[in-house]
């Protein structure tokens, strides 16, 4: 038998280029860096510095952390975070990629 755990888990949502949502469950409170590039996203630096991983949140805004210092340093447009950096809190949250 498994063992039984309390985790509770938030859940990423992406949307790709043929708009089809992918999904994928992270622990509360834990980075969307790894789920994202799981789902597609596109990275270059994973340090916040280049801006490759920056998504345009659609759903769920409330549910990430707040903004980090890297992504307050490269102005991001309104409604915009960096994957590398996010932390998503509890619930869900739906990001696309290539919002330019």
């Amino acid at each position: 038998m498994e063992p039984i755990t309390n985790t509770k888990m938030a859940l990423l949502k992406v949307e790709n280029k043929k708009g089809e949502i992918l999904e994928k469950e992270i622990p509360d409170g834990e980075s969307i860096a790894e789920a994202a590039e799981e789902l597609g996203i596109v990275f270059g630096c994973h340090h916040g510095k280049c801006g490759v991983c920056m998504v345009r949140v659609l759903e769920g805004e409330d549910n990430l952390g707040e903004k980090t210092a890297p992504e307050n340093l490269l102005k991001l447009p309104e409604g915009c975070r960096l994957c590398c950096q996010a932390k998503i809190i509890a619930g869900e949250v739906l990001v696309k990629q290539n919002i330019t």
